[in-house]
This record gives C-alpha cells, sequence and structure tokens, in this order.
C-alpha cells in the first residue's frame, strides 16, 4: 500500500481557481474508522461554501473538501463490526471525500445498492440521508401527500423526486429551463414548473388548492413567504440551503392560522451519533426499495480529480442534472 495520498485543498476562500491536488501522508483508522480506497466522490454545493471560505468544516474534520464517497475498504480500525476489508461501500463524511483514500466512521458506511455500480454509489448517500431526514422524518411526508420541491434538477431535488414517489407521494417541483423540467417529469415529478417563465405559487394552488403538506426549500430569501402561501393547514416548510439570502420576512398570522410548523437542518454537523442512527434509518427503509427499480442513481457528469474545478463551475452554473462525480 502506497504511503502518500492525492488530495484536492483550496489555497484560500475564492472561485474555483484556488483548487488545488496535494499530496498528504495516508491516514491510519483508529477506533470505530475504515479507510476507503475512493472510487468516485460526490460533488455537492456544500463544497462550494467551503470553497468560498463561507462554511468551514466542523471541528475535528477534514480540511479536505467531500462530503460523501464510493470504495472499497482497505483497513479498519478497533472495533469494527462492519464493513470488513474487501467489502465496497458508500459513505456519508464530514470532510476529506476528494481524495484517492479516505477515513470513513464504520457507522456511516452503507452497502452499494443493488443496481448500482461501485462509481455511481458515491452519489447517493448526502442525497439520500438529507432527504429521508428532512422530508420524510422532520417533514413527515407519507403516502398520498403533496409536496413542493426547489431545484428538482439538482442532486437533492432529483432524489426527492424519485423518493417521494417510491413513498407513494406526489411531488411538484421547480427547475431552470425546458431541459431541466423535462427531466424531473422523466423522473416522476407530478407537476415540473420552469420557473423562468411560471410563476411557481400559481402553478401549485392550481394542482393543490387546499396547499401542500410539504415544502422543501433550499432558495430562502424572498421564497419563504411564497412557499408558506402553498402550504395546507398543518403544513411543514423546512429549509436546507438559502440561495437567495438567509433573511426572510413572513406573515406570522399566516403561520397562527394554518398551524405551519417552520423547521430547516443541516447535516454535515451532527454528531456521529445521529448520522449514524440516519444511516441506520436509511439502510433499512430505503436501501430495500432500489432492488424493484423504484430508486436509481442519477449522475449527468464525472470529473478526473484534477479538474474539481470544472465540476464546482457546473454546480455554480446551475446547469446539471442530477449528481456530479469525482474520480481518482
Amino acid at each position: 500500500m502506497s504511503e502518500q495520498m492525492t488530495v484536492v485543498q483550496y489555497a484560500g476562500p475564492g472561485g474555483p481557481e484556488v483548487i488545488r491536488l496535494s499530496q498528504r501522508s495516508l491516514p491510519q483508522p483508529q477506533t470505530q474508522e475504515v479507510l476507503v480506497q475512493v472510487a468516485a466522490a460526490g460533488v455537492n454545493r456544500p463544497d462550494i461554501l467551503q470553497r468560498m471560505g463561507v462554511y468551514p468544516p466542523p471541528p475535528g474534520a477534514s480540511d479536505v473538501p467531500g462530503l460523501e464517497v464510493s470504495g472499497r475498504v482497505i483497513a479498519v480500525g478497533p472495533d469494527v463490526s462492519w464493513p470488513a476489508i474487501g467489502d465496497e461501500v458508500c459513505a456519508l463524511v464530514a470532510g476529506g471525500g476528494y481524495a484517492s483514500h479516505c477515513l470513513v466512521p464504520a457507522g456511516q458506511c452503507l452497502p452499494v445498492p443493488v443496481g448500482v455500480s461501485l462509481q455511481d454509489a458515491a452519489s447517493l448517500p448526502e442525497t439520500y440521508l438529507t432527504v429521508w431526514t428532512n422530508l420524510f422524518e422532520d417533514g413527515r411526508l407519507g403516502p398520498g401527500d403533496r409536496a413542493l420541491v426547489h431545484g428538482g434538477a439538482g442532486g437533492i431535488g432529483s432524489t426527492a423526486i424519485l423518493l417521494a414517489k417510491a413513498f407513494n407521494a406526489e411531488v411538484a417541483v421547480t427547475a431552470g429551463g425546458p431541459e431541466r423540467v423535462q427531466f424531473c417529469r422523466d423522473l416522476g415529478a407530478d407537476l415540473a414548473i420552469d420557473y423562468h417563465t411560471e410563476d411557481y405559487v400559481e402553478a401549485v394552488k392550481a394542482w393543490a388548492p387546499e396547499g401542500v403538506q410539504a415544502v422543501l426549500d433550499m432558495v430562502g430569501g424572498d421564497y419563504v413567504p411564497r412557499n408558506l402561501s402553498c402550504l395546507g393547514t398543518g403544513g411543514r416548510h423546512i429549509t436546507i440551503a438559502f440561495l437567495r439570502g438567509l433573511s426572510a420576512e413572513i406573515n406570522l398570522f399566516e403561520v397562527m392560522k394554518k398551524r405551519l410548523v417552520l423547521t430547516g437542518s443541516t447535516l454535515r454537523a451532527r454528531s456521529a451519533y445521529e448520522k449514524a442512527r440516519l444511516t441506520r434509518a436509511v439502510r433499512t427503509q430505503v436501501w430495500p426499495r432500489f432492488a424493484d427499480g423504484g430508486l436509481k442513481a442519477t449522475v449527468c457528469a464525472r470529473f478526473p480529480l484534477a479538474q474539481a474545478a470544472e465540476a464546482h463551475s457546473l454546480l455554480e452554473q446551475s446547469q446539471q442534472r442530477g449528481k456530479v462525480l469525482l474520480i481518482p
């Protein structure tokens, strides 16, 4: 085994031009950790925020970006019952994914689902765990419910479409442009709205006159009061990002009148215990649904690790349809 690994690091806050390749010593897994030889790493918007200097890694996490990987386990630390050396896994990490090797808490590993390649499995952990905990645990989306999801053609949005349909819920999404709207329809979205040419509030109210049960929002800002108007009585508004700003002005009487719940979360900063709990829930509740073809990986682009800057540029232009991967 080589004693060196290749990693991506940021030379400082800035645009894609600050991305660099570097060599570091190969780490050794500690208690309840495994070392994964990375087959692929998912690219996510938090990686871009970290590069810009506004979303630092949580204490103790690697400064190397990357929140999800897939690959083969090549070493295990003490007190690991699964996975074993040689197992193929995908995993959620708090950092370190943009590399040839990655330390992973064993409790955050998942087997590669049926019908998904080892490489494409890197596209799953961050989005599937995010959608499950926010839309299904916190948002309480269930069979027959209706949800509005923004950014339907991105990684989170495409996963939300697939999961909603797998659990017999209906879903409306917003997307920018005809091609991205059609991509959402092809995935199974019940309503796909082109926000360049349509008012999504009017479209959702026509589709769900009594209001939707949940909104999964990654836009924030002035979208929030508009989202609340789409919710029905007892509806849940779940915030997971804020592309249009951290602040929103809302009508509190509307919240009171419709008994709305406003919540939100981040995944990266959660404790290892909570991430392991969530990983178990997804493995039990979600992973079996890959076997019947209801769920799949949605990968639109793959870049070599050395082209991480190009991968970031693609996400920043919001032109991707599905997930973007880096291949060491």
